[in-house]
């Protein structure tokens, strides 16, 4: 019997209009394009403004209706829409609910999958295991955040990182060997003090005294968060290409969440890949979080041809981190 794996099989991507360049950072907070860009790799973020669109709901709409209309799909064969994201429109209210009702997937169920920058990956294996099931067809996963939403422009340590957008991925059953083939996911809840926001939960209820205090913001350490990431994106893609008996000259690309260049290159670094077979566009888009992957993919749609070996890879607050292995099911 031919095992039916999950492939990715379109793809579609949303980023807003207002750019957000290090030029104009400059006039807002104590910080120069030169000391961005030597550590973060981030030229420019975009930022969604309120009068372009609401929240990440929007976002995701957009990337969704993307991808719609690449592939010529029927938002009715949806079986299943996943929302990664860490900024949802609201508490309780299932923002991927509303997201499918939005885009005509009337025959699917929906929800939010939370794991911090890690949402996607998490999300990419939650539907693989949707689709080889076998009692789900069409898996449509998003990754969005409106990350300007919990950030403080006051503050330069998280001003200069974060972006907004949204980007969206196809799941659908393969016979040919395609699609995901391993996953190595992680986590540790050691981490949750290290990059976090304080208030807004049922630990610290919004409060007078909390938004006077701006705990509605991310505060991260940076030197911790960023010595965990080294080691934890570079560990787990090393392992995932071992296991799988990959090496630099098989693996055709890496896909890393786009965090920081330095983190970046030191995935790359260890699993002895040259700079051509790794994915980048944190330069124009910064971190946006659960989406900084799809966006990859989007923007390299055209160079990654059918058969082609992928390691994603990501690391986020709580901490999560993982490595997924997939080959690429067409070419565009």
């Amino acid at each position: 019997m031919t095992r039916v794996t999950a492939a990715i099989t379109a793809v579609g991507k949303y980023v807003p209009e207002y750019v957000l360049s290090n030029q104009i950072l400059e006039t807002m907070v104590d910080t120069n394009d030169e000391w961005i860009t030597t550590r973060t790799g981030i030229k420019e973020r975009r930022i969604l403004k309120k009068e372009e669109g609401e929240g990440t709901s929007y976002m995701a709409i957009k990337a969704a209706q993307d991808l719609i209309a690449k592939k010529n799909l029927n938002p009715e064969e949806i079986d299943l829409l996943i929302l990664a994201s860490a900024t949802p429109d609201m508490p309780v209210a299932s923002t991927g609910v509303f997201v499918a009702t939005k885009i005509g997937a009337v025959n699917a169920f929906a929800y939010d999958l939370q794991a911090a920058c890690s949402s996607f990956l998490y999300a990419m294996s939650t539907a693989a295991s949707y689709i080889e099931s076998g009692r789900y067809k069409k898996v449509l996963v998003i990754g969005a955040d409106k990350m300007s939403s919990i950030i403080d422009y006051e503050d330069r340590a998280t001003c200069i990182i974060f972006g907004d957008g949204a980007g969206a991925v196809l799941f659908e059953p393969n016979e040919e060997g395609l699609g995901l083939q391993d996953e190595y996911l992680r986590s540790d809840g050691a981490g949750r003090d290290f990059l976090k926001i304080e208030a807004g939960g049922s630990i610290l209820p919004t409060s007078e005294e909390t938004v006077k205090n701006k705990q509605h913001f991310v505060h991260q350490d940076g030197k911790t968060v960023f010595k965990h990431a080294v080691a934890g994106m570079a560990d787990v893609a090393e392992k995932i290409m071992v296991r799988n008996q990959l090496t630099k000259e098989n693996v055709n690309w890496l896909v890393p969440h786009q965090a920081n260049k330095r983190i970046i290159d030191a995935t790359a670094h260890r699993m002895g890949l040259d700079d051509d077979k790794v994915l980048i566009n944190i330069h124009k888009y910064g971190n946006t979080t659960s989406a900084t992957l799809p966006l990859l993919l989007n923007d390299y749609e055209k160079q990654i041809k059918k058969g082609d070996n992928l390691i994603f890879a990501s690391f986020g607050g709580g901490f999560t981190w993982g490595a997924i292995y997939l080959k690429w099911a067409y070419n565009s």
